[in-house]
């Protein structure tokens, strides 16, 4: 750095303060310019994702920073160190979100780090390394994109993580369009992952992910922490896209035994997974669930038709993998069971599995090194949401994550984020990037 000593604690305090206008700018205008009159819609690869890289884009480009773009459409914003060729240190998120969903989700861990690369010039450090930050693409894809996908899509592909046919297998909900098509309609090149074999991000140039984030959960709020340092991330497993078949007939006339009902038996499967979670909850497992889809065919479905077919989607999470594949096997199971009893079929089609990951214990432990020292009060937390942090530890990226306290849970308008707790996640980070390499 170009200065003869580490700044100090309240030193950095006193550059995230002097810089927060940047981030209390851009947290107004992302949610004028996104605003659906509910909450905020910025749909993966859409008008509000691209809204939220330009203006991210502008913010970077005021502060002297160095822009690129990948394949996918992910955004660079750097601020270069002293070893321009040595592995960078990448701060990230997403800019996108769910429908009606709230301003912080996502967007705040971008912010925060250029609002922390803002910090650092104001202190006159020249960072060892560059640090990166990174406005990640697609992240809420479960919202927008069905099919055979596993999440994370602007994440996993530039780690060379995506699935062979995910390009293709992945659908917009709204066009009808595959994710290549989707990449290439917003400027993009698909082709390049159906053509290098080398991913575009990996250990090679990435030293270590960092990703603050709102808790979507109310333990910070309940417990009276403003900030969390997250210990690691729960997996998935998911079927995006299952579907019941029974056979329509009348309501009344024919006998309840002589019926191929699909919602009972659809809802037969569901009560029987909460019964498989409240079972391992109760042996001190974790693990939770939630059927986020059920629903019939508007075109056919009355209240004098036994109903012939039912579209749903279920999500199960776990820290621990065992439980996951165990789900896996059971759900398998009791869907071909019940079809077979019932006189359905319940096509679970192709299921996801993400496993769970694990954050660096370096990184945390420097973390909370740095909280003690800036006088920040926090706990350690696990995450029970999916992040992008997880896919950079997939490929063996150290990575770690700030969680910031944050009333009425997300995916929703009403998240409540404090700018005076995002101003304390903030220090952290800044003070992480500078000092792990001192």
């Amino acid at each position: 750095m170009n200065r003869r000593s580490a700044p100090n604690p309240a030193e950095f305090s006193d550059a995230v303060d002097a810089s927060m206008p940047i981030a209390e700018r851009l947290f107004s205008e992302l949610e004028e310019k996104t605003a659906d009159g509910v909450g905020v819609t910025r749909g993966s690869y859409g008008e509000g994702e691209q809204i939220a890289h330009d203006l991210l884009e502008e913010a970077a480009t005021s502060l002297d920073l160095e822009i690129d773009k990948d394949p996918a459409g992910n955004l660079y914003m750097t601020l270069p160190g002293e070893n321009r060729e040595a592995p960078a240190w990448f701060v990230g998120s997403h800019l996108d979100s769910v429908y009606h969903g709230g301003n912080y989700d996502g967007a705040a861990g971008v912010i925060a780090g250029v609002t922390a690369q803002a910090a650092l010039q104001r202190l006159g450090v020249t960072p060892q390394r560059d640090i990166t930050v990174m406005g990640i693409r697609a992240e809420e894809c479960s919202t927008w994109f069905v099919g055979h996908h596993g999440g994370h899509l602007g994440s996993r592909a530039v780690l060379g993580l995506l699935w062979p046919g995910e390009m293709e297998s992945a659908i917009h909900v709204h066009t009808g369009r595959t994710l290549a098509q989707c990449m290439d309609e917003a400027g993009f090149d698909s082709s390049y992952f159906r053509e290098s074999s080398r991913p575009y991000l990996g250990p090679d140039n990435v030293k270590g992910y960092f990703e603050l984030h709102i808790e979507q959960g109310p333990v910070l709020h309940c417990k009276g922490f403003p900030v969390g340092i997250v210990t690691g991330i729960r997996g998935c497993l998911r079927a995006r896209s299952a579907r019941t078949t029974g056979f329509y007939t009348h309501s009344g006339a024919v006998p309840q035994e002589m019926r191929q009902d699909a919602v009972l038996g659809t809802a037969e499967l569901v009560l029987d997974l909460e019964r498989q979670c409240d079972s391992a909850r109760a042996n001190g497992r974790d693990m939770v669930f939630t059927a986020g889809k059920f629903f019939t065919d508007s075109d056919h479905h009355s209240i004098v038709k036994v109903p012939g077919s039912v579209d749903f989607a279920f999500d199960i999470r776990s820290q621990d993998r065992a439980v996951l594949e165990e789900m896996q096997d059971y759900v398998t199971r009791r869907a071909a069971e019940i079809g077979e009893r019932r006189g359905i079929e319940i096509g679970l089609n192709e299921m996801s599995l993400v496993t769970p990951a694990v954050m660096d214990e370096g990184f945390c432990a420097h973390m909370r090194q740095g909280a003690e020292l800036l006088d920040i009060s926090y706990m350690d937390i696990p995450s029970g949401a999916g992040h992008d942090a997880a896919d950079f530890h997939d490929v063996g990226i150290p990575a770690a994550m700030i969680f910031i306290r944050n009333d009425h849970g997300s995916h929703n308008p009403d998240e409540a984020m404090e700018l005076e707790d995002f101003a304390l996640g903030t220090r952290l980070l800044a003070w992480t990037l500078v000092m792990l390499d001192e």
